[in-house]
């Protein structure tokens, strides 16, 4: 609904308050005579409340011309219903009409028609809303038929109102877009850092939930969607995601460090020497006489360690224990390189810093190109 002042004029001639006069000067009363004249019998249509002013008199003004033409007056206060549609809100326009018509009297009995049509209607430029634009008003008229009493004359006061987006930019968009924009710092932060990335995500989530209900708390409840829902909602998801992809990378992060402890554990398990037994040991005494070449043919010999020779008179030998390996070199170099390949998961987050700003830049571009 909205809620409006007006001064409302009536002109018409009634030839039985006509009188002589010399200057043809009109005479001026106040509402005391309207009870013992006739009168329009003009209501509002769809108000909900209405009332002349009567501070400090009734704002009623009467005045009549030497012949008989008649000015009636009155400020008048009015409530009424308007259809608005939210589906664009807050970037919204609506249009909205204020209908005056006789409540006793047919289109047979009175006529009502506006005196200079849309020059009737004159207003105070330095009228300014706090959440609307005056952008234009406009004057019609129709017939408005009732089955049980007929037809009667309808005026319309139509006008357009532009809502301001500002004030909603400071207290709903910028707040959601900030919210979306510090879920990705996350992206930024050490997987390893539980603490710290899953108080981010859940202080986002709970913000963007505390900006949506005091939203809609202002909001008529109406069962559309609107634009600002949309908007929020599509920030909530944003958000909601950022915490879901938090809890992949840490699960695939536990399955990886459960699977580099395995590949570890085997690796060294494997490295150890074999000193069960020692018919697959075999020893050699190398001396400074061997090449590099004989020394390389040791393929597939693991070393154990060291040990000197006890007899003082050949310092320059020492004795070599060599294990010949369950498994080729070959073959060992080929499961070493294969564990070697492990998941990476902080791509995930280098992904995700690209995807998250590119689909929320995406969104907002369709979003006001569509609504603006």
């Amino acid at each position: 609904d909205f809620t409006m002042t007006l001064y409302l004029r009536h002109y018409w001639k009634d030839e039985r308050l006509s009188f002589a006069s010399t200057t043809n000067k009109s005479m001026t009363f106040d509402g005391r005579l309207v009870k013992k004249i006739w009168v329009p019998d003009v209501f509002f249509v769809h108000s909900k409340r209405s009332f002349i002013h009567d501070t400090t008199t009734e704002n009623i003004m009467l005045r009549v011309y030497p012949d008989g033409h008649v000015l009636y007056s009155l400020r008048v206060t009015v409530t009424a219903a308007c259809n608005m549609d939210f589906s664009r809100f807050p970037l919204d326009s609506q249009t909205c009409s204020l209908e005056l018509e006789s409540y006793a009297y047919t289109d047979e009995d009175l006529m009502l028609y506006w005196k200079s049509g849309d020059e009737s209607l004159s207003t105070d430029d330095r009228i300014s809303l706090s959440q609307f634009l005056i952008q234009k008003f406009h004057t019609t008229s129709r017939l408005a038929f009732y089955s049980s009493t007929g037809w009667y004359n309808r005026l319309y006061i139509n006008f357009t109102l532009r809502r301001h987006i500002f004030f909603f930019l400071l207290q709903t968009y910028f707040p959601a877009t900030l919210m979306v924009m510090l879920s990705w710092v996350s992206f930024w932060i050490d997987r390893r850092a539980v603490p710290a990335r899953v108080s981010l995500g859940i202080t986002t989530v709970l913000t963007m939930s505390t900006i949506i209900t005091g939203v809609n708390a202002s909001m008529p409840r109406v069962s559309y969607i609107k634009a600002v829902d949309i908007y929020l909602w599509v920030s909530f998801v944003f958000v909601f995601l950022s915490v879901l992809e938090y809890a992949a990378v840490n699960y695939l992060s536990t399955v990886q460090d459960r699977r580099e402890r395995k590949i570890r554990d085997r690796v060294r398990a494997q490295s150890l020497p074999c000193t069960c037994g020692m018919s697959h040991t075999r020893t050699m005494m190398l001396d400074g006489t061997y090449s590099e070449a004989d020394t390389n043919s040791l393929a597939g010999y693991t070393e154990a360690p060291m040990v000197p020779e006890e007899e003082p008179e050949k310092p320059e030998h020492m004795v070599v224990h060599l294990s010949v390996s369950s498994e080729s070199t070959a073959t060992k170099k080929k499961g070493i390189r294969n564990f070697s390949i492990i998941q990476n998961t902080h791509a995930i987050d280098k992904y995700s810093r690209m995807i998250f700003p590119g689909s929320y830049i995406f969104f907002n571009l369709i979003y006001w190109s569509v609504y603006c």
